[in-house]
């Protein structure tokens, strides 16, 4: 992965009135990353992504992009930037081509460039011998395919998908989601979603954010790392002594589940082995061992049903 810096945000905030939407939010973006950008419902993921867009003033903070300065040269910020929002831009009336070739003279792409330009966006978004086709009657997924094409066609170093797979069908869902992993090879990729399979599938870095601010930053190796087991739900046909399974090395706590069932939560060290041993000597007939596996859905939740805003963001590992 290029250590080329594309995007740098430094205590970005953003208040409504008396609600601060975005509170002291700081990251950056490197060329080859592809970032999933996660939070519920009014947690400031849509303020963000416009402030970084150029499309809503920020009430303090810096972007940078490419190491532009977007307040103070904001044209020239902006070329480096493709966007594709939650709805796509496109006109339906007009042919593929038609649209393409509109939007690359908004980008202000020499009009002697225009042609390679609209066929390279066609060709990296498998748009094929669309061009003749009006918008209107395309699939839901090729409209989508339309949107991204509007926003890689002046080959911008950055560019933001909010929401890219949201009304496709499993197919459309998997095709887009192969074209966001190509695109993140040669550009910075910012993916907004509140879809978390979309997550693991396409991005390498995750960030979460709740209540305005940052509550997870990492990358997607360290993210793995986390939903590595942490628990051990062990089934015996007689009821275990609590007390010694809580003397088990690792072990941090030692739910009762019934039926001669308990989960095992650890730390560090993985008490399966140990708890083998400890059942034999005990005789009490352990026949089911079973390691749990956390999901991205629980540290979600874990990050974003809190009422108030968490006061410390997790930094990459990697």
């Amino acid at each position: 992965m290029s250590s080329q810096e594309l995007i740098r945000i430094v205590h970005l905030h953003r208040d409504y009135g008396q609600i601060r939407a975005v509170d002291d939010v700081s990251f950056e973006l490197a060329r080859g990353e592809v970032l999933g950008f996660l939070g519920p419902n009014g947690a400031g993921k849509t303020s963000t992504m416009q402030m970084i867009t150029g499309n809503l003033a920020p009430g303090g903070g810096e972007i940078r992009v490419c190491g532009i300065d977007l307040l103070d040269q904001p044209k020239r910020a902006k070329r480096e930037i493709g966007y594709l929002p939650e709805q796509p831009p496109v006109y339906r009336e007009l042919t593929v081509d038609e649209y393409l070739y509109y939007c690359a003279r908004l980008n202000r792409i020499a009009r002697r460039d225009i042609s390679r330009a609209v066929a390279t966006a066609k060709e990296r978004c498998g748009l094929g011998d669309t061009g003749p086709r009006l918008i209107g009657n395309l699939s839901k997924g090729y409209q989508q395919r339309v949107g991204i094409a509007q926003a890689i066609i002046h080959n911008p170093a950055v560019v933001i998908l909010d929401e890219p797979t949201v009304g496709l069908d499993p197919i459309q869902i998997r095709e887009i989601r192969g074209l966001i992993r190509e695109l993140g090879e040669a550009h910075g990729i910012i993916l907004s979603t509140h879809i978390l399979p979309e997550v693991q599938a396409t991005c390498n870095r995750v960030q979460i954010i709740h209540h305005g601010r940052l509550v997870f930053s990492d990358s997607t190796r360290g993210l793995e790392q986390q939903l590595d087991a942490t628990a051990l739900v062990a089934a015996f046909r007689s009821d275990p002594d609590s007390t010694a399974l809580q003397q088990l090395p690792g072990v941090t706590a030692v739910e009762e589940l019934g039926g001669g069932r308990v989960r095992l939560r650890y730390g560090d060290t993985d008490p399966a082995e140990a708890l083998v041993e400890l059942a034999a000597s005990r005789h009490w007939r352990l026949y089911e061992l079973v390691p749990e596996r956390r999901t991205l859905e629980q540290i979600f939740i874990e990050l974003t049903c809190s009422d108030m805003p968490a006061q410390d963001t997790r930094e990459a590992a990697a």
